[in-house]
């Protein structure tokens, strides 16, 4: 374990750069830097315009375009005054640093929005089709509501449309049912999972797949209920709290907020072969953004700084963990 950089304010999103380089995003501040994989540099590329930042709201994900070597592509989830929404910019890197972001495209909006449960992560799948985990904000109901894009899981090409095979044609919903996703990642076999905040009693792996119905607010963790998808994995809130999650080694990493650990769970297949490990318990604090890095280790970032935290006066940091 090392520490690659320090003093970051309120760190959520966390997009590596092909060649190794790190982006983060600046949830309160609405800004993005680029964190050298190398040195740990920061050098703002600038800050996305429109960006509220209140509760849970603001800069959130950030995700890098599957052609990012042609297109040059970063794309952002964001809070607004009205809404939940999701952006693209050109990143040029040529500019000075702060004037790196060509004016923002917006590719998608109308996700509700809240002091709470606003989701935000983003991630480009396999399939090259941007993929977005969305919240209920605070309202259980938008997680069943099918004209809602909250509480979901959404599928959408990379200009905001209804990607391929979704399964209804004309909506980017994928999966429903969900109380706050905050984070997204695929495993060896192209599988995706999800990781969920639960409420009082259980947070949640699931593994997706789409079309189904994964409960809240009518199941919470492993209810068997009949129409209702069962999480993989669940734990107490206590212990979890889960936000982003990576696949590296053979197991998801779930990085945990008021758990303040990082949770590996090793899988065959589409199943858990052992019970959930934790690790760092406690040692950085709250921990909200974990990486895969291009060596199978991972990068995570914490989040001391976002009002829940006990901050030091180094956080938040990036840390660089290897997985033996």
């Amino acid at each position: 374990m090392r520490t690659l950089t320090t003093k970051l304010k309120s760190p959520w999103g966390l997009a590596p750069l092909p060649g190794g380089d790190l982006l983060v995003s600046s949830r309160d501040t609405g800004k993005i830097f680029k964190i050298s994989a190398d040195t740990g540099k920061k050098t703002e590329l600038g800050s996305v315009p429109g960006v509220s930042a209140s509760g849970e709201g603001g800069l959130l994900g950030l995700a890098v375009s599957s052609d990012f070597g042609s297109d040059h592509m970063v794309y952002a989830y964001f809070t607004t005054d009205s809404d939940n929404r999701i952006a693209r910019m050109v990143y040029d890197d040529r500019r000075p640093a702060g004037d790196q972001l060509g004016a923002p495209d917006t590719l998608f909006k109308g996700i509700p929005k809240g002091t709470i449960h606003n989701g935000g992560r983003i991630a480009f799948g396999p399939d090259k089709m941007l993929y977005a985990g969305t919240g209920e904000n605070g309202d259980g109901g938008l997680a069943q509501d099918m004209d809602s894009f909250g509480g979901k899981i959404l599928r959408m090409t990379p200009e905001g449309e209804p990607a391929p095979r979704n399964p209804d044609a004309q909506s980017v919903v994928y999966s429903w049912g969900h109380r706050n996703v905050q984070g997204l990642a695929w495993d060896a076999d192209k599988r995706l999972w999800a990781s969920e905040f639960g409420q009082d009693t259980w947070d949640e792996l699931n593994q997706i797949q789409p079309g189904k119905n994964y409960g809240w607010p009518d199941a919470e963790g492993k209810a068997d209920k009949k129409g209702f998808a069962d999480p993989v994995e669940q734990w107490k809130p206590k212990d979890a709290s889960p936000s982003g999650i990576a696949f590296a080694k053979g197991s998801i990493w779930m990085a945990g907020l008021r758990g303040e650990r990082l949770w590996r769970i090793p899988l065959k297949g589409a199943k858990p072969v052992a019970k959930p490990q934790s690790f760092l318990d406690g040692k950085y604090g709250r921990l909200r953004s974990v990486a895969a890095a291009d060596d199978g280790g991972l990068w995570l970032a914490t989040s001391n700084t976002d009002g829940r935290g006990r901050p030091d006066r180094q956080d938040d940091r990036i840390l660089r963990l290897e997985v033996r």
